[in-house]
């Protein structure tokens, strides 16, 4: 299963940019579950200095400098990806075999074990994901007994998101706070993943933020409109003795098929395709276009050994 990726970030600014220094993260990641068959970057203005290097959680930053004087700056990012389903349907298959009780989830991160080490870095509040209120912790654990399966749990509990709120574009940006996005019971995918992280974390397990791509299909009998996707959020959950598996409570379901992974981290600053400062005065406008196309392509049967995911 192959997918081609566009994703285009234009900025414009009210006056001329005389430099410019940027990270971009527009390179999938390479997991057990997706491979990177091809990946491009076209940047305009030139850039005059460039590299890259991979982060702590483990995605691809391309830092640019940029000192020609500009009134925008355009980075297209073009992907193709291969999924493999059935190694994701086997993992999960697993999880669920694994999977341990709250109760014995909570006992075993609070002693030492090699094996969680990675995963409690993920413990903790963000700079965009703080301790939950306690209402929201009354709120997750209405599915979190101290006897309950924790992927049960989980899904239970992205279910009850999809369920308890709306999804509403333009009521929130990626810095609204958790509490108002409860209170509404409205946002959408990115606040879907921030809240659902600061829950789970507020009660003890590890969670981190998934960023990337799904595929959306036109209605019946349309043709679909080139650029008409968009970037997209999730999150994932770490178990004891089991692994991370990953939840997507905006379309209340686990992925397997449809999501194109970017990146992840404890928060959305982590993951961000485009951060940099500027010298310049005045304010800026941002687009983003997105296109995610199935291909046509026949994907090569390769081999991929199956590891637990990091």
């Amino acid at each position: 299963m192959i997918y081609n990726i566009y994703h285009k970030t234009e900025f414009k600014y009210d006056h001329s940019v005389s430099f410019s220094h940027n990270i971009a993260r527009l390179k999938p990641k390479n997991t057990n579950y997706q491979r990177v068959i091809d990946f491009s970057m076209e940047i305009s203005p030139e850039v005059y200095d460039s590299s890259e290097f991979i982060d702590m959680f483990g995605n691809t930053n391309t830092y640019m400098l940029i000192r020609e004087p500009h009134t925008s700056l355009n980075i297209i990012g073009k992907s193709k990806i291969e999924l493999f389903p059935e190694l994701r349907k086997e993992n999960i298959k697993n999880i669920r075999k694994n999977s341990i009780t709250y109760e014995a989830a909570i006992d075993r991160l609070s002693k030492f074990n090699i094996d969680d080490l990675h995963a409690k870095q993920y413990l903790f509040e963000s700079d965009l994901i703080p301790t939950a209120s306690s209402k929201i912790k009354e709120y997750v654990l209405e599915s979190f007994h101290k006897d309950r399966d924790v992927f049960e749990a989980t899904k239970e509990f992205m279910e009850r998101i999809f369920n308890d709120f709306k999804f509403v574009s333009g009521f929130s940006d990626i810095t609204t706070p958790i509490e108002k996005i409860f209170e509404a019971k409205k946002g959408v995918c990115q606040d879907f993943a921030q809240f659902a992280i600061s829950a789970l974390r507020t009660i003890g397990l590890p969670a981190k933020y998934m960023s990337g791509y799904i595929e959306t299909l036109p209605a019946k009998g349309e043709k679909k409109l080139f650029g008409a996707d968009a970037s997209h959020a999730w999150f994932s959950v770490y178990i004891p003795n089991a692994g991370w598996v990953e939840f997507d409570p905006t379309n209340n379901l686990i992925p397997i098929d449809q999501h194109i992974l970017l990146g992840s981290g404890r928060d959305y600053n982590d993951i961000s395709p485009l951060k940099g400062v500027v010298y310049s005065s005045g304010s800026s406008n941002l687009s983003v276009m997105v296109d995610v196309r199935k291909s046509e392509e026949k994907a090569n049967t390769i081999q991929v050994q199956q590891q637990s995911q990091q």
